[in-house]
C-alpha cells in the first residue's frame, strides 16, 4: 500500500504536536480525569497522544491497525496492541478513559466501533471523541475521481447530497451531530457534552503569524455562538452507566 493509499483509508497520523493538538489536550483534560487513569487511545497512530498523557499516567495503552506505526508507537512506553477498534483485544470494563482521536471516520464499522469503546469502559469512566464535522466547508481527506485518489483540501463535498458525497469520498465519512450521537443511542452511556470546534490553523499561523492569530481568535469566539455549527471536528464526550450493553 503506497502513503496515499494508507492516507485516504486511515488518514495521516500525527507527527508533530502544535497549539492544536495542545488545545484539545486542554479540552481532554477538561472533561476527563487523566490522573493515574488507566488509559485507551483507539486508534494511536504513531503514539503522539500516548506521549502526552505520560505525565498524568503510567497505565497507557494504544490501538493501531498499521503495523508499522505501531512499532513507532511503542516507543512511548504504552502497551501496544496491533488490531481494529471493531474488536478491540481488551476485557470489558477496563478503561477510566478511552480516546479517540479523529479515527471512528475511518473504521469499516463506526457503529460496531462505537460499541466496542462502551464494552472496554468502565462504568462511570469517560470516552472522548472528536471526529469530522459534516458542516465544516472542507473535505480535509481527498476525493475520489474518476478512479483516482487526490489528496489534499476539496471545497463543500460535505455539501453534497449523500450518493454525491460518498461517490467522491467513500473513503471517509462525516458526521452530523444526529449522526454521530445515533452512534451511542441504544448503548448505556449519557452524553456528558457535545460541541463543534475550529482546527489548530498552525500552519496559516506560521507563515502569516497576524493572520492565524486573528482567524484562531474570530473562530475559537464563533464556538460559542450557532456559528460553531461549521467547526471542523466534533467534540463528543460520554460516560459510561452500567456494565452491560
Amino acid at each position: 500500500m503506497t502513503h496515499s493509499e494508507k492516507a485516504s483509508l486511515r488518514g495521516e497520523p500525527g507527527y508533530v504536536w502544535r497549539s492544536g493538538q495542545e488545545r484539545r489536550l486542554g479540552m481532554v483534560r477538561q472533561w476527563t480525569q487523566l490522573d493515574g487513569a488507566l488509559i485507551l487511545d483507539n486508534g494511536c497512530g504513531l503514539g503522539t497522544w500516548l506521549s502526552a498523557f505520560a505525565i498524568h499516567s503510567r497505565h497507557r495503552f494504544g490501538l493501531e491497525v498499521e503495523p508499522d506505526r505501531a512499532l513507532v508507537a511503542r516507543q512511548t512506553g504504552a502497551g501496544i496492541a496491533l488490531g481494529v477498534g471493531e474488536t478491540l483485544p481488551f476485557a470489558s470494563n477496563s478503561f477510566d478513559v478511552v480516546f479517540s482521536n479523529e479515527v471512528i471516520e475511518h473504521v469499516a464499522d463506526d457503529a460496531r466501533y462505537a460499541a466496542e469503546m462502551v464494552r472496554v469502559t468502565k462504568p462511570g469512566g469517560r470516552i472522548l471523541i472528536f471526529c469530522p464535522n459534516r458542516w465544516y466547508p472542507v473535505e480535509q481527506h481527498g476525493i475520489y475521481w474518476r478512479g483516482q485518489y487526490h489528496f489534499g483540501n476539496k471545497p463543500l463535498v460535505n455539501y453534497l447530497p449523500d450518493p454525491l458525497r460518498n461517490r467522491l469520498a467513500p473513503h471517509v465519512r462525516a458526521y452530523t451531530k444526529r449522526g454521530l450521537l445515533r452512534l451511542f443511542a441504544d448503548l448505556p452511556v449519557t452524553v456528558v457534552h457535545h460541541g463543534r470546534i475550529f482546527g489548530g490553523y498552525d500552519n496559516i499561523e506560521y507563515r502569516l503569524p497576524w493572520l492565524g492569530r486573528w482567524l484562531k481568535k474570530a473562530l475559537y469566539a464563533a464556538e460559542k455562538t450557532p456559528f460553531s455549527i461549521l467547526g471542523l471536528s466534533h467534540l463528543l464526550v460520554l460516560e459510561k452507566t452500567t456494565t452491560s450493553l
